[in-house]
């Protein structure tokens, strides 16, 4: 049996209390794109429904991105303590240590536990798992968990492929010891990988199967490549059976989900995956047309743009999926709490 919160025989489960997304400044709209690369805004929105991403300056790290998100979602919280921060991200400060220490230290929690999850887009919802997973052990009573990346460190802009689709930011969640039952209260998870796949989604350089080896890496091992077709593939399959064995595990049918919020890869896989799972397309909650596709920080920061326009409602149920290198997957769901109104990250 779990420790409890209040005493009773109920398990602990987190719960969602605070919520906060940021973005650089910086705005790469498809136009200025279009000047180093052969393609034009149309051939961009068609392909992907992206118009604008924000990008990191020169210098600022994942850790910026951060800590800024994980401030806001403290205050959102009305806290400035947390047990333990969980940082998701494929663009970590350094190899070693892990960025989580880091940003912790500068939000003022030293002492408290900090760790990375390395689990590329899927990244937030492997978070929520392990932090729901503390929480219930009765390791940590609140969490702070921040999805960040800064794809524009290892994408090659000259990448005609993947330039025009990924994008800079983080988002970030506070969750808090609760019920299972109270709104906020994320539970009924789908994890799965497969590295037989590895592949199609990888940095080939900089880690020790790299350095293990004599020669100097080549400009294409340093930087992120990506099967696109075969991803696509994968990602729609594997997002709908997550989805499916999510909804499945806590009984709950296809017209029980008020809002769909995938990881926001393109706009076509969204789409795609909503349809396979019969949903109509205006349930699926998308943010990609103004930050492209953010990794780890897509699903805090589309959940966070869906706040701040009142698109999501208390009680309102929730369906969350993502897909990335690895490859992983994985599904949560969550019924929408009451919380303070959000700003908007992006116009």
């Amino acid at each position: 049996m779990f420790p409890t919160a209040t005493g009773s025989s109920a398990p602990r489960a987190a719960v969602l209390c605070g919520l906060a997304g940021w973005v650089p400044s910086r705005v790469v709209t498809n136009e200025r794109l279009a000047r180093r690369l052969d393609t034009d805004d149309a051939w961009i929105r068609t392909r992907t429904g992206i118009r604008q991403r924000h990008v990191a300056e020169a210098g600022q790290a994942t850790s910026d991105l951060a800590v800024e998100a994980g401030r806001r979602a403290l205050g959102a919280a009305g806290t400035d303590t947390v047990d333990a921060v969980v940082v998701a991200t494929t663009t970590p400060d350094h190899t070693c240590p892990a960025t989580a220490p880091a940003v912790a230290a500068r939000l003022g929690l030293t002492g408290v536990a900090a760790f990375d999850i390395g689990a590329v887009c899927t990244g937030f919802v492997y978070g929520l798992a392990s932090a729901a997973g503390l929480i219930a052990a009765g390791v940590a009573e609140r969490v702070l968990l921040i999805g960040a990346d800064t794809y524009s460190t290892i994408v090659d802009p000259l990448d005609r492929a993947n330039a025009i689709i990924f994008g800079d930011g983080a988002g970030a969640v506070v969750l808090r010891a609760g019920h299972p039952d109270e709104p906020g209260a994320v539970g009924h998870f789908d994890l799965g990988s497969d590295g037989a796949h590895q592949d199609l989604i990888a940095v080939a350089a900089g880690g020790s199967r790299q350095r293990s080896q004599p020669g100097e890496p080549s400009r294409e091992e340093r930087h992120f490549a990506m099967r696109g077709k075969e991803v696509y593939r994968h990602a729609v399959t594997r997002m709908a059976e997550s989805a499916r064995a999510t909804l499945f595990r806590a009984g709950w049918k296809i017209d029980d989900v008020d809002h769909f919020v995938p990881h926001q890869a393109n706009l076509r896989i969204l789409h795609s995956v909503a349809d396979d799972l019969g949903l109509p397309r205006e349930r699926c909650a998308t943010h990609v047309e103004s930050v492209g596709n953010t990794g780890a920080a897509s699903i805090p920061l589309a959940l966070a743009d869906a706040a701040a326009r009142r698109a999501v409602n208390p009680g309102d149920r929730l369906l969350l999926t993502a897909f990335g290198g690895g490859l992983t997957w994985g599904s949560c769901l969550l019924t929408w709490p009451s919380l303070p109104q959000q700003e908007r990250t992006t116009s």
